[in-house]
């Protein structure tokens, strides 16, 4: 069995027309007809399944927290991980020097490489099967997403994030009152003085406003955190 047999039963999925296949496999160390355009495609098709399956299985969660979880999914090290899993690397086209310095384990090409392959999916078939092969390939990730899933407020999760790492809990004050009485709208600043950090939040309560704020808290500690690994 070829690399490229291996790696179609891996993804459960026959190509119909094994040059889209090839193509997608074509590293840019190869010369011409590399697989450059097919990851451009696959980068948007991929991120479209995800906001789509998030959007659809976490109702109660925010544009934040959603931007967040979608961007753990698509990233570098992910991607880099299904396709390690599936064996991508085996079945890659590389130039000699790309081959010689281990790029067929190397995360950037990995993970171009399984974007080039979900769009090579799309282009042998159609959007429902490729979205069927994407929650397919994912799915170990979308487990660890669904047992990782907040069911907590954010201003709660936001201190236990910090006394996790040993500091104070954050500092809430109204910094405006906007509005008519009868439509007041307040800006409530969230400050993390340890970690130099100061977000804000509107919303028609006090409450609605640091929730706000807290959930931006959230996601600057959790980037920077996600940086630094």
């Amino acid at each position: 069995m070829t690399p490229a047999e291996r790696l179609q039963k891996a993804i459960g999925y026959d190509f119909s027309d094994l040059t889209i296949l090839s193509a997608a496999l074509r590293h840019r160390s190869v010369g011409s007809g590399h697989n450059e355009r097919l990851e451009f495609l696959g980068d948007s098709i991929l991120g479209m399944v995800v906001a789509a399956v998030l959007y659809e299985r976490y109702g109660d969660a925010g544009e934040g927290e959603l931007t967040r979880l979608r961007a753990q999914l698509v990233r570098q090290r992910t991607l880099a991980n299904v396709a390690r899993r599936i064996d991508l690397g085996a079945a890659l086209q590389l130039g000699v020097g790309a081959a010689r310095s281990g790029g067929a384990d190397r995360s950037s090409i990995l993970s171009d490489g399984l974007e080039a392959l979900i769009a090579a999916m799309f282009l042998d078939s159609d959007f429902s099967t490729v979205r069927s092969a994407i929650i397919s390939l994912f799915q170990p990730e979308l487990l660890e997403i669904a047992s990782a899933a907040p069911t907590k407020d954010p201003k709660t999760r936001l201190q236990e994030l910090l006394q996790g790492e040993g500091l104070m809990p954050p500092a809430y004050r109204v910094s405006q009152t906007l509005g008519q009485p009868h439509r007041r709208e307040f800006v409530v600043e969230c400050v993390i003085p340890e970690r130099e950090l100061l977000t804000h939040g509107r919303g028609a309560s006090r409450k609605a406003a640091e929730q706000q704020a807290a959930t931006f808290g959230i996601e600057k500690l959790l980037k920077d955190r996600s940086e630094n690994d």
